[in-house]
């Protein structure tokens, strides 16, 4: 059991990390936009155009590049949005069951299914060094790399929730197996 926590603390770990950095993006995607706008008012003021579509796509591009990779985090950090009509009232094994169950039958088989309909579109992309259609646009192979990332980044973090859950499910079972009350 310890490898398996020693795993699920590695991913942790990791989706910390890549969260913290897109925490420092977001910031950096606000001051593309401030910076972006403040352009356009100058350029309307004198009338000349300053501000750009790469601008305006590498904004675009960071803040996809943010709800991608931002997502293992948010799992790891039980933020994503729910809609709860039982959860909350469920005992923490009960929820560690159905957090299991939805990992395993939902989550980690939709990441597959998203890697393998994503890397085609992937690969065709670096292929043909996909290109904006706007003018003065940003390459889009280097964004659609992103999508294979993320769904690999949040299949990870569902592995390491299934360990936790599994974990603390064997750890309730040991307790009431030593005659004690399991945590409800």
């Amino acid at each position: 059991m310890g490898i398996l926590q020693s795993i699920s603390n590695f991913i942790d770990r990791l989706s910390q990390k890549i969260g913290l950095g897109m925490a420092w993006l977001t910031l950096v995607v606000v001051i593309i936009g401030a910076v972006n706008a403040v352009l356009r008012y100058i350029g309307k003021t004198f009338q000349v155009e300053i501000s750009s579509n790469a601008l305006i796509e590498l904004q675009w591009y960071l803040f996809a590049t943010i709800f991608l990779l931002g997502a293992a985090y948010t799992l790891q950090q039980n933020a994503h949005v729910r809609v709860d009509v039982l959860y909350d009232r469920l005992s923490a094994r009960k929820r560690q069951w159905v957090n299991l169950v939805g990992h395993l039958v939902f989550l980690i088989p939709f990441c597959v299914f998203m890697l393998w309909v994503c890397w085609p579109k992937v690969m065709t992309s670096w292929r043909e060094l996909e290109q904006s259609p706007d003018p003065n646009g940003l390459p889009r192979y280097p964004i659609i790399s992103m999508l294979p990332v993320a769904f690999v980044l949040l299949m990870l973090q569902g592995i390491s929730e299934v360990i936790k859950n599994v974990l603390g499910l064997m750890s309730h079972h040991d307790e009431s197996i030593a005659g004690e009350e399991p945590i409800q």
